[in-house]
């Protein structure tokens, strides 16, 4: 087929735009839902926790093998067979009729988004190689992954009390598959290309990285039912550090292709921004989790009213993330990363404030609003800083990596916060007699508080990592995002063209 009967690159970047706010959606678009979701199926705390958790694992555990597979096996082979198997099991998540259908059917989703996130990010610095168009490409994409949190709660208010709990999940099966009628005509053979089998994936590499991570998510989420200090804790917790050790061992000593080269960990700009990547996916999912909670068990928000409370946030997140494109080309990504988390940080310390009976005008709406700014201004310059000066080959693996730092910090986040919140509201309620609907709502209330103030901590060390990342000059002295093509095409990278952005390590 020729090139001509393809759809031009803009094509390109809508369709990974689309699907990769698909994919960070359903971290968030079940949050609004998750009351109702425990009624129907009789689900527990801990249940609540591994909806979210499920798809959040299995998504990191296997991002950096879909980031691989992306660059080795062909990105177009593995944006579809991720879209597929996503949109498959969004179908089986809706049908799931016990919490461990759902359970099960969230880990598959997070697999198919796995494959299909990195894939998304690949494309595009494949397919945009002037440094402006990229510049404007990756603020697209980034903005689409900022405020999809945010719209979640929206789109998930609004579903589940219109429709119910399970069309959240049933929402993306027409998207998906429209996404891969277009993407068939939209992906270029170069795109597809396959260089390598899949005995090249690291599959060792892979399966102790994602066992470490569940299992250690799991202690964490278990010390609810289960103290630190317990002989049962302590147990998951040393089976958790020997999987991720053998994972280290497989990826230094035994894998012909491992999964997580340490090689690429010197660039210092990658380094800084996958530390802050983590940070800022704990906070990003613990929060969002916290604020839906917050507005439907404490102040008795209705599903759709706790949706539209989000609005504002997923607003702001998306300009802002939009500006940041025009932004970091001129100032390069580190003054935004050393200032964008204290805002969000302000946004938190402030909701930790709250109480029952707090009015949204009055106490919710500005510091959501804060969160957004502070959030939605991190993704653009952290996305550039961690794929700076990779090389052409690894692009995929770069992406898979700032997306597993994104939701590996996600998981982690959203299990310690929740442990804190759990363990303060019992304290708070332990005590003779039943307490009453006031004393429970204060318990509530202080817990949900200790996990902002968490997540505001989170922000000031991502504050600190954002202090990290290299300055970007061009020799004039004028900052700008490296052009990333040119420096994976010159032969080895020996020598420097003139004119050419260099990164000032300082």
């Amino acid at each position: 087929m020729s090139r001509d009967r393809y759809l031009p690159d803009w094509a390109v970047l809508l369709v990974s735009c689309a699907a990769q706010f698909m994919v960070v959606l359903d971290f968030s678009i079940v949050n609004v839902a998750l009351p109702s979701m425990r009624h129907n199926l009789g689900l527990s705390p801990a249940g609540l926790q591994w909806v979210v958790n499920a798809y959040a694992l299995s998504f990191a555990g296997f991002l950096l093998w879909g980031g691989r597979a992306a660059d080795l096996l062909g990105r177009k082979l593995v944006f579809m067979s991720g879209l597929g198997l996503f949109t498959l099991a969004s179908l089986a998540g809706g049908l799931s009729q016990s919490g461990a259908e759902l359970v099960a059917a969230r880990a598959v989703q997070g697999l198919g988004g796995a494959v299909l996130a990195p894939a998304t990010l690949s494309l595009l610095t494949t397919t945009y190689t002037d440094t402006h168009a990229r510049a404007r490409a990756l603020g697209a994409w980034s903005a689409t992954a900022a405020s999809g949190a945010a719209a979640g709660a929206l789109l998930g208010g609004v579903l589940t009390q219109l429709v119910g709990w399970r069309s959240v999940l049933f929402v993306n099966v027409p998207i998906g598959a429209a996404l891969l009628v277009v993407a068939s005509r939209a992906l270029r053979p170069a795109l597809s290309r396959a260089v390598a089998t899949i005995r090249d994936l690291d599959l060792a590499g892979t399966l102790t990285g994602t066992a470490g991570l569940t299992v250690l998510v799991y202690g964490i989420v278990s010390t609810g039912s289960h103290p630190w200090g317990s002989a049962r804790t302590l147990v998951v917790l040393l089976v958790a550090a020997v999987l991720l050790a053998a994972f280290l061992a497989v990826e230094t000593r035994f894998a012909s292709r491992p999964l997580m080269p340490l090689r690429v960990f010197a660039n210092r700009s990658l380094s800084a921004a996958n530390g802050m990547a983590f940070m800022v996916g704990a906070v990003l999912f613990g929060a969002s989790f916290f604020q839906s909670l917050y507005l439907q068990q404490v102040d008795g928000y209705s599903a759709l009213r706790a949706g539209a409370s989000f609005l504002p946030q997923a607003l702001v997140t998306l300009v802002t993330s939009l500006s940041m494109a025009r932004l970091v080309r001129r100032t390069g990504p580190r003054p935004i990363l050393r200032f964008a988390p204290l805002l969000a940080a302000g946004g938190l310390a402030w909701l930790a404030q709250l109480r029952p009976g707090a009015t949204y005008f009055g106490d919710i709406l500005g510091p959501f609003v804060l969160i957004g700014v502070g959030i939605g201004a991190c993704f653009v310059p952290m996305t550039l800083a961690a794929t700076s000066g990779v090389e052409h080959r690894d692009q995929g693996l770069a992406s898979g990596i700032v997306n597993t730092s994104r939701f590996v910090g996600g998981a982690l986040g959203l299990a310690a916060m929740s442990t804190l919140a759990t363990s303060r509201t019992a304290q708070l309620l332990a005590g003779p007699g039943a307490p009453s609907q006031a004393v429970r709502d204060r318990a509530l209330a202080s817990g949900y508080d200790r996990a902002f103030l968490v997540a505001a901590a989170l922000c000031v060390v991502a504050a600190a990592a954002g202090n990290l990342v290299p300055r970007v000059l061009l020799p004039g002295g004028r900052s700008l995002v490296p052009d990333l093509s040119a420096r994976s095409e010159r032969a080895g990278g020996a020598t420097q063209a003139a004119g050419e952005p260099v990164v000032a390590e300082m």
